[in-house]
């Protein structure tokens, strides 16, 4: 099965032959699976080195003029390292783009904690208008990019390694994949199957989530449904708490309590591979279903 990223390349190779408005800006990462797409299109496919202030500013300067960009590295260098173009250059301007990221919250651990970034979402929550999408499967990824490039608004695709056995239907709402009644779990992109295994058996309702900004307040209050309390817990692939202020905003009249999953704040030093991350951030099947069976006392 390809990866995420490996779909990224070809959708969108196939997406500057047939969209003349779209462009692509790259800092260096990819740039070999875009040599194709570099050679047929000189005009709209750039990369500026490793120089992320401007790969944003670039794309920016494509989007004033018309054009649809994709901007495209490791979400370390693409949210956080440039934050005030991201801020400035594309929000402060009022004009639209797609960051598109790889790498996730530790991808490669090898690379230390310059290539990991658990904060972006958390970050871009700080800035208004921003869609964010986190597919949890390549056919995902691929169906967001697609609907994304026909857009004029500010979208971020977070990609990552990790992925699901099989994809779901993306779409602004949360979709329910399991009823029950001693709580709410939301999962989010490729945490799904951690968490459905974590689950299986307790009486819970999961949902599932590719796309978290905007957050489907109306779902998860449907969801709640009309008890006079509610608890929920949100798994998020990345910082810890990212949604829980959307989750208490949605129940804000209802009596309820919400933990939120995700990355720790502590750097883990010792980076091993992608599942000693999870395990040390309790993010693995075991370690969910000890939290979450606690946290609602199943």
């Amino acid at each position: 099965m390809d990866t995420m990223r490996d779909r990224f390349i070809a959708t969108t190779t196939r997406l500057l032959k047939e969209d003349p408005r779209l462009a692509l800006v790259l800092a260096e990462i990819s740039r070999d699976g875009f040599e194709g797409a570099a050679r047929a299109h000189p005009d709209r496919v750039v990369n500026v080195g490793i120089r992320e202030q401007l790969l944003i500013g670039a794309g920016a300067g494509m989007a004033l003029t018309g054009m649809r960009p994709f901007m495209h590295t490791f979400a370390s260098f693409l949210v956080e390292r440039p934050f005030e173009q991201v801020k400035l250059d594309l929000g402060h301007q009022g004009v639209g783009g797609v960051l598109v990221s790889a790498g996730g919250s530790y991808d490669w651990p090898a690379g230390g904690f310059t290539h990991m970034a658990p904060g972006d979402v958390a970050l871009l929550d700080t800035l208004d208008g921003w869609t964010v999408h986190v597919p949890g499967h390549a056919d995902e990824a691929e169906a967001l990019l697609r609907q994304a490039a026909t857009g004029d608004d500010r979208v971020y695709v977070r990609l990552s390694l990790q992925s699901n056995r099989t994809a779901r239907p993306v779409g602004p709402a949360l979709s329910t994949l399991r009823q029950g009644a001693g709580g709410v779990v939301i999962t989010v992109g490729p945490m799904l199957d951690n968490v459905l295994t974590a689950t299986d058996g307790l009486d819970v309702t999961v949902l599932y989530a590719a796309t978290v900004r905007p957050f489907d307040a109306a779902g998860l209050r449907r969801a709640a449904g009309a008890s006079a309390s509610a608890d929920v817990v949100i798994v998020e692939p990345y910082l810890a708490g990212t949604s829980t202020a959307k989750a208490n905003d949605a129940l804000a009249d209802l009596p309820h309590r919400v933990l939120g999953l995700g990355v720790g704040r502590a750097e883990l030093r010792r980076y091993g591979q992608m599942a000693d991350h999870l395990a040390a951030h309790g993010l693995d099947a075991r370690a969910l279903r000890q939290r979450i069976a606690g946290f609602l006392a199943l």
